[in-house]
C-alpha cells in the first residue's frame, strides 16, 4: 500500500520488515520527542540528553509496535492461520495473515491478543519507571519508561474502537458473526463502523486545522483516511475471498501463455515480446520445460552493446515461489501471492513444464462480473 519494504530480522519464525515510511515515522518521533515533550517536562537539560531520550523513546515505540504484532501473530499461527510477517509502516503495524479465521473465537482472541499485549506493555512500562524513580534513577530518565507506558495505554485504547480493521472491529465483528453465523454481514456492518470512525477523524482534523493546530490535524486527518481506506478494503477482500473459495487456478490461467525460448538474444526479446506484450513477466522455458522468467529489468541489466550475443536464458532470474503456481492451487492462494510479491502474472507449473499463466486482471475480470450478477 505504501511502497517498497525491506527486511529487517526474524522473530519467532515471522519476519519483520519496515516499510519505507517507517523511516519518516522514526525520524518524526525521535524529533518531536527531542525538541517538544521532553523538553517541557524535563527543561534545562543538555541538547545530547533530549536527543538520546528521543531516540531511545523512539525505539521503545519499534519494541511496543512489534510486541503487539506478535501477539496477533502467535495466537493466529496457534489457531492454524498461516502469518506472512509483520511489516511496520507510517500509521503503525500490521500482521499480514493469509486468510481469515475459521469461526468467531479465533477472531475473538486473534484480535484481542494486541489490546491485551498493549495493556501488558503499559503496566511494565510504568512499573519499570516506578522502580527507577525509587531507586534514585534521574527523573529524566525514569519520564521516558513513563512515557512508553502511556504510548501502549493509549495504542490499546485506540485499537479497540470498534470500527474495522482494528482490534476493536474485529472483536466486534466475531461478536456479529456469533450472533448471525454470517461472516459477510458481520463484515459489512464492521466495515461501516470503521468507516464511520475513519470520518470522525478526518473532521476532527480539520477541526484542529481551523484551530491552528497543523500537525496535529494533519496526523488525525491522514489516520482518518487510513482507517476509511482500510475499512472498505477489508470488506472488498473479503468479497473476493469468499468469490474465489473452492476455486483453483485452472479455472482461471491461460493455456496458451507467450513465452521465451532460452536461446533468444536480449534484442529480440525486447523487440519482439516487451514491446509487444504488457506484461511485467515472461516465461522462459527450453523444450516445454521452466528455465526461469524475465522482463524488461533482466534486459537493462544488459549493456546495449552486448545485446545481440547475450541470450535471455543467461540473464532470466529463477522462478521461484514469487513467480510460480500449481493449477490446482486454490485461487486465493495465489491471489495472496500476487500481493504479497507484487506482481500480476503467475507462471502456472506442473513439475518443471509450463501449462498456463495466470493474470490478475482475469481474476479482478470474474470478480467484477459477479459483483455484477448479484447487483442484478
Amino acid at each position: 500500500m505504501f511502497g517498497e519494504s525491506f527486511s529487517l530480522f526474524r522473530v519467532l519464525g515471522f519476519e519483520i520488515r519496515a516499510n519505507v515510511t517507517w523511516l519518516f515515522l522514526a525520524l518524526l518521533i525521535t524529533w518531536s520527542l527531542a525538541e517538544g515533550l521532553f523538553p517541557h517536562f524535563y527543561p534545562e537539560l543538555a541538547p545530547a540528553v533530549y536527543w538520546l531520550m528521543g531516540l531511545v523513546g523512539m525505539l521503545g515505540l519499534f519494541f511496543s509496535l512489534l510486541f503487539h504484532e506478535l501477539s496477533h501473530s502467535v495466537v493466529a499461527r496457534s489457531y492454524g492461520l498461516r502469518v506472512r510477517g509483520i511489516t511496520l509502516f507510517l500509521f503503525g503495524g500490521m500482521a499480514q495473515m493469509v486468510g481469515e479465521p475459521k469461526e468467531p473465537r479465533v477472531e475473538f482472541w486473534m484480535a484481542i491478543a494486541g489490546p491485551i499485549a498493549s495493556l501488558f506493555l503499559a503496566v511494565a512500562f510504568y512499573l519499570l519507571g516506578a522502580g527507577m524513580h525509587a531507586v534514585g534513577v534521574p527523573e529524566h530518565l525514569a519520564g521516558v519508561a513513563y512515557y512508553l507506558g502511556f504510548i501502549n495505554l493509549l495504542l490499546a485504547v485506540f485499537n479497540m474502537v470498534p470500527g474495522f480493521p482494528l482490534d476493536g472491529g474485529r472483536v466486534l465483528r466475531a461478536a456479529l458473526w456469533h450472533l448471525k453465523g454470517d461472516l459477510r454481514w458481520a463484515t459489512r456492518w464492521a466495515s461501516r463502523m470503521g468507516q464511520g470512525f475513519g470520518l470522525l477523524l478526518v473532521a476532527l482534523g480539520i477541526a484542529s486545522f481551523v484551530a491552528g493546530n497543523f500537525i496535529g490535524g494533519m496526523w488525525w486527518f491522514l489516520i482518518g483516511l487510513f482507517v476509511h481506506a482500510a475499512a472498505g478494503a477489508g470488506y472488498r477482500q473479503l468479497l473476493m475471498q469468499q468469490a474465489l473459495a473452492g476455486r483453483s487456478v485452472r479455472r482461471f490461467m491461460t493455456t496458451d501463455p507467450v513465452t521465451v525460448p532460452a536461446e533468444t538474444s536480449i534484442r529480440d526479446f525486447v523487440e519482439h515480446y516487451v514491446y509487444h506484450h504488457a506484461f511485467d513477466l515472461f516465461p522462459v522455458e527450453r523444450g516445454g520445460r521452466l528455465v526461469g522468467h524475465a522482463g524488461l529489468r533482466e534486459a537493462r541489466q544488459v549493456d546495449r552493446e552486448a545485446w545481440d550475443d547475450t541470450r535471455i536464458g543467461e540473464v532470466c532470474r529463477e522462478a521461484g515461489e514469487g513467480a510460480t503456481v500449481s493449477a490446482d492451487e486454490d485461487a486465493n492462494e495465489a491471489l495472496e501471492r500476487m500481493q504479497g510479491h507484487r506482481v500480476s502474472r503467475l507462471i502456472v507449473t506442473e513439475g518443471d513444464r509450463i501449462v498456463g499463466i495466470l493474470a490478475l486482471k482475469d481474476l479482478l475480470h470474474f470478480l467484477q462480473v459477479r459483483s455484477e450478477l448479484e447487483k442484478g
